[in-house]
Formats: structure tokens, sequence, C-alpha cells
């Protein structure tokens, strides 16, 4: 059984960066989807819809984009001295995100992280479609995971803890026993249990019993 079961947003949580925001300069669409984006995150649009529209817009880029977006990623300060503590006290992390698994699984694997799930995107004749393979990666889709990965470590919910920083975050933390809000919007800093105003994840350990 796993001491604790810690899942991790990714955009603007694990990492400092909006990966669509990373994808979209390439496309010259960075504005446009900055906008949708802060919309969605507060709450005021429809996730998956937003989602849509804003991965519409990388269209016709080549799938090399991936990677040149993968290396501006920059992991949030205290990320892995949390994961790898929460690990060593024999519990477990993943990460869920509204991004994609393009980005994610290879950072997932160099933090060492439990699980990871995102959405995908779509790619033919090696250009991006500006669609999605697959469900989608919604609110929903992030307390469904953070149910699933309870069961499959062993941990019972009273163990878990969800962290985010916007609405689509909201239903997990509605399902963990302890949910954070990272520097998060207002309609996240007005209903989770906990709030940290820097951007340090390792601040959550002393909530853990993990650090004095």
């Amino acid at each position: 059984m796993a001491k604790f079961l810690v899942i991790l947003d990714v955009d603007s949580t694990l990492i400092e960066n909006e990966v669509i925001e990373l994808l979209a300069a390439r496309s010259g669409s960075e504005s446009e989807v900055t906008e949708i984006t802060n919309r969605a995150m507060n709450g005021e649009l429809d996730f998956e819809q937003s989602l849509r529209a804003r991965v519409a817009t990388l269209a016709g880029l080549p799938v090399s984009v991936i990677d040149e977006s993968r290396r501006d990623i920059r992991v949030t300060h205290g990320a892995r001295e949390l994961i790898a503590t929460v690990v060593a006290a024999g519990g477990r992390v993943g990460a869920v995100s509204g991004g994609f698994h393009e980005l994610l699984d290879p950072l997932a694997q160099e933090l060492g992280l439990d699980y990871a799930r995102a959405n995908r995107l779509e790619v033919v004749d090696g250009k991006l479609t500006g669609r999605l393979t697959g469900a989608v990666i919604d609110a929903q889709a992030k307390a469904d995971a953070l149910r699933e990965w309870a069961i499959d470590s062993g941990t019972p919910l009273s163990a878990t803890v969800a962290v985010g920083d916007g609405a689509n975050d909201l239903e997990m933390m509605k399902v963990a026993a302890l949910s954070v809000g990272i520097t998060a919007k207002p309609i996240v800093r007005a209903t989770a249990d906990v709030h940290i105003d820097t951007r340090d994840l390792s601040a959550l350990l002393p909530l853990l019993g993990l650090r004095g």
C-alpha cells in the first residue's frame, strides 16, 4: 500500500509552461491561444471546446515542433524534491494533463513518475492535423485518473492529494482527501484546502509530514 498518492496537474503546476502555448508559438497563434487558455482555466469556457479550438490553430505544423517545444519546458522548482521524497517514503506520484502525451511522457520518465495521462495529438504525414485522437482529458477524466491510480497503488482516497491551478483541476480536487492550489486561478483559490503562493512544489512536503 502506498503511503500517499500525489496527483499533479502539469501545465503551470508540475511545469512553469503551458505546453499548448509553446506549440502555438511555432504557429503564430500564441496570443490567441493564451487568451483562450486563460479563460478556460478561470472556468469561463468549456474545457474540451477550448482545447479543440486551441489545437486547431496548430494544423499544418511539422511534428518536429513537439521536440522543439519539449526543450523549452521548465520543471517547477521543488518538483524533483517532492517526487523523490514521496516515492522514498513509499508513496506514488502521478501527473494528469489537459496537455499532450507527446510532451508529458519523456518528462514523466525523467522525473520518475509512477503514472502519467494526457491528450494525444493527431499526426498525418509528419504534420499535426489540428485534431486530437482518443478521449479528451478534461476535469472528469482527471478525477477518474485519481480514483483509478488510487486503486492500482492500493492507496485509500483518504491518503490522496490533488495539486493544480485551474478550473480543470476542480473535480479531482473534490475527490482527493487534500486539495492544494499553487499560484492558482481565483476559482481554485476559493475551493482548495490549502494554497501555496510560491512556485515551489516542495512546500507540499510539510503538509504530508515528510519535512519539518
